[in-house]
């Protein structure tokens, strides 16, 4: 009987990884160094002030091994703009829009023909965040690496002080709205790599094309993570977003973050692409660890009062985004996924 698969199995044991971030808490104590004395706190971020009334904040993230799937297709015009969306994404869940973005490549050798695909989805991904790449480093580093090369971003946002989402508004009946995503983004791709393909002990090679896909997988598992910068602010322009969550890293899970106020949060629609039926299939792998691991779906999800839905879910279809009301908030102190006949509780 094959053993069922797991993130844990496949190499990030994400309980060991939440406790060694319980304990980096001393980071705490530089928060009043230098002149930013003003610091708010919200569920994802922390920003510090730069003037009366107004607040940054900063993000970095990286691709992963989302390069290795770059390096397996032999493509790399896209792997750039996952690493912009992961920081983008990140930055405006507080409400700060972004103003900066710089880029951190380790390589083995600087090729010129490499480095040039790479830029390619740097500038797709800061073009479609509408926001300037200001800067960066590469560095030749080949002792450091077991990939050709790995990419980092970071990014600035400015909000200022009443724009700034803590959360603390959310109230049970108020409304989840999900983002489209593009399919797996840039997490869990440990697990998707062991799962899916040949070179890591996987069912298929990397240009197969399973029943009900239309192209090759590697494409599939390469799609570039959704941008939501801009859809995002078109909708804070007019409406109150209440809490904001982009929808990486532990998934579903990421919710709890939100319940200061003992609040829960009831999920009852998914439309997973193909891709992740795939990957539960063949790696035979849980409804729960699905939505601990994966977005299914959904790359990113506000929290808006129910008076606002319809007229938010016009203005995305005015604007050709993909978005759907995918939950409500309950009084129920826990995330629970409504999935298949099945309520998962996480």
């Amino acid at each position: 009987m094959r053993l069922v698969q797991t993130y844990a199995r496949a190499g990030v044991n994400r309980k060991l990884r939440n406790k060694a971030k319980r304990l980096l808490k001393d980071f705490e104590l530089t928060y009043k160094l230098g002149k930013h004395k003003r610091i708010i706190k919200t569920p994802f971020n922390i920003l510090y002030s730069i003037s009366n009334g107004s607040y940054q904040v900063k993000t970095c993230d990286g691709v992963g091994t989302k390069v290795l799937l770059a390096e397996l297709a032999g493509k790399h015009n896209t792997i750039g703009q996952d690493g912009i969306a992961m920081v983008v994404n990140d930055c405006i869940r507080c409400g700060a829009k972004p103003i900066a973005i710089t880029d951190m490549i380790d390589i083995k050798k600087s090729e010129p023909k490499l480095l040039k695909e790479i830029q390619k989805g740097l500038i797709s991904g800061a073009k479609e965040a509408d926001c300037p790449l200001v800067g960066g480093e590469t560095a030749d580093v080949p002792e450091l690496l077991n990939a050709t090369y790995h990419i980092n971003c970071d990014c600035v946002g400015e909000v200022r002080k009443q724009d700034v989402i803590t959360g603390e508004k959310i109230k049970q009946g108020d409304i989840i709205i999900g983002f489209q995503s593009s399919g797996i983004h840039s997490n869990g791709l440990t697990l998707v790599r062991k799962v899916l393909f040949k070179k890591w002990g996987g069912k298929f090679n990397a240009f197969d094309i399973p029943k009900g896909f239309s192209k090759p997988l590697i494409y599939e598992a390469l799609a570039p993570t959704k941008i939501y910068v801009k859809p995002f602010f078109k909708i804070a322009e007019k409406f109150n977003i209440l809490g904001a969550v982009h929808i990486t890293g532990d998934a579903y899970l990421k919710f709890k973050k939100l319940n200061k106020n003992f609040l829960g949060f009831e999920f009852d629609n998914f439309k997973p692409q193909p891709i992740f039926n795939l990957i539960q299939e063949v790696g035979k792998i849980s409804d729960q660890e699905m939505f601990r691991v994966f977005n299914m779906g959904w790359g990113f999800a506000i929290i808006v009062r129910k008076i606002d839905v319809n007229k938010i879910l016009k203005l995305l279809k005015k604007q050709k985004v993909k978005a759907e009301i995918i939950g409500k908030v309950t009084g129920e102190n826990k995330v629970i996924i409504n999935y298949k006949n099945r309520k998962i509780i996480l």
